[in-house]
C-alpha cells in the first residue's frame, strides 16, 4: 500500500478519535460548539460532493450513476432509522441504558461504506475527517454514559473508528469490488449528500440568522473546494 493510501486510511481514524477526544473533554451534549462542528462538517461534506465526486462520477459514462446516487440516498434512510439519525448530530440513549447494539451496528456498516472510496478520493478523505469529528463526539456521548463496562465502550469506540480505514483496505484489496468503483463511490455520494442536506436543514431550525454558523458554512463550502 503506497504512502497516500495509508494516509488516507489514517485521517479518518484520526477524525473520529479527534471527535472522541473532544467528546471526553466537552461533556455539554448541546453545546454551540459542536452545533458548529456540525453546519461545518455538513458543509464541508456537500462541498466536497458536488465540487469533487460528483463532477467525476457523471463523467464516466455507462455506469448511471444517477441511479446509483439515488441507491445511497435511500440506504442511508435505511441506516439512520437503525442508527436515529446519530449521522447528523442526534442523541437519543438514556445514561441507564446498555450498548446501543443495532444503531451501532449501523454506524459502523456506514463508516464501512462510506471509507470504500476513500483510497482513490483524496478530496472524500478530508470529507470523511471532518464529518468523523461530530459523529465521534456523538457516538462518544452515547456509550460512554452507559451501564455497559469500560473495556466493552473503549472497545466499541475503537471498532468504530477503524471501520472506514477498514473499507477502504476492503476495496483497496479486492478486484471484483474494485470492477464496481464508480458505482460505489456513486452510492456514498447519495449517503453523504442525505446526511449533508439534512445537517444544514436541521441546523437552521427555527430560521433563526446566525452570523457564526453561516460563517461556518460558508469557510466549509470555500475550503472544500480548494482541496
Amino acid at each position: 500500500m503506497s504512502i497516500f493510501n495509508s494516509l488516507n486510511n489514517i485521517l479518518p481514524f484520526l477524525g473520529a478519535v479527534l471527535g472522541m477526544g473532544i467528546g471526553y473533554k466537552i461533556r455539554d451534549k448541546s453545546s454551540n460548539g459542536l452545533k458548529l462542528i456540525l453546519s461545518f462538517s455538513g458543509a464541508f461534506l456537500l462541498g466536497v460532493t458536488i465540487f469533487h465526486l460528483m463532477p467525476e462520477v457523471f463523467s464516466k459514462v455507462n455506469n448511471k450513476p444517477g441511479l446509483w446516487i439515488v441507491s445511497g440516498i435511500i440506504l442511508q434512510i435505511l441506516l439512520e432509522y437503525l442508527s436515529q439519525g446519530t449521522e447528523h448530530g442526534h442523541s437519543h440513549i438514556k445514561s441507564n441504558e446498555y450498548l446501543p447494539w443495532v444503531l451501532f451496528l449501523s454506524l459502523c456498516l456506514h463508516a464501512f461504506i462510506e471509507g470504500l472510496p476513500l483510497g482513490h478520493e483524496s478530496s472524500l478523505v478530508w470529507g470523511i475527517f471532518i464529518h468523523k469529528i461530530p459523529i465521534g463526539m456523538v457516538l462518544f456521548y452515547m456509550i460512554w454514559d452507559t451501564k455497559s463496562s469500560k473495556i466493552l465502550k473503549i472497545t466499541a469506540l475503537f471498532i468504530f473508528a477503524i471501520m472506514s480505514p477498514f473499507g477502504s483496505i476492503t476495496l483497496e484489496y479486492n478486484d471484483a469490488l474494485q470492477n464496481y468503483q464508480t458505482q460505489i463511490t456513486a452510492i456514498v455520494i447519495g449517503m453523504l449528500l442525505h446526511i449533508a442536506t439534512t445537517i444544514l436543514f436541521e441546523s437552521n431550525q427555527g430560521h433563526a440568522f446566525n452570523i457564526r454558523k453561516l460563517f461556518s458554512i460558508l469557510l466549509a463550502f470555500l475550503i472544500s473546494y480548494f482541496i
